[in-house]
Parts: C-alpha cells; structure tokens; sequence
C-alpha cells in the first residue's frame, strides 16, 4: 500500500495519523510503502479501499534481504 494512497484517502497526513492514532511525524516517516502492521488494519479501517497485498512487502523483505 503506498502512503500516497492512504493520504489521499484519508484526505491529509494529519486526517490519516488520526484515524490510526498515531502522530502525523510518524505518518511522514513512513516513505513510500505504509508500513505492513498499518496496511493491513487500513485495508479493515477502509473495507478493502484502501488494499493491502502481502505478497508487495514479501518482495519488498526479499529485495532488502539480497
């Protein structure tokens, strides 16, 4: 799940830090990809708007590992 599409979703940093009650710093920490445990309780958040794929941060961990 990419970070852009969660903002957008949500509408701003601040709106998604909120939703999952974290701080907006640590939404902006996030680079590109929403980290996995956060993916996956948006995608229950949204109703699978928002669509987390296991298989995106397998690839993403073996790249990292190589």
């Amino acid at each position: 799940m990419f970070t852009k599409d969660a903002i957008n979703h949500f509408g701003s940093k601040a709106k998604l830090a909120k939703a999952l009650g974290v701080s907006q710093p640590a939404v902006s920490r996030w680079g590109d990809r929403v980290p996995e445990k956060r993916a996956a309780r948006l995608s229950l958040m949204t109703d699978g708007v928002l669509v987390y794929d296991p298989c995106d941060y397998q690839e993403a961990n073996n790249r990292n590992a190589a």
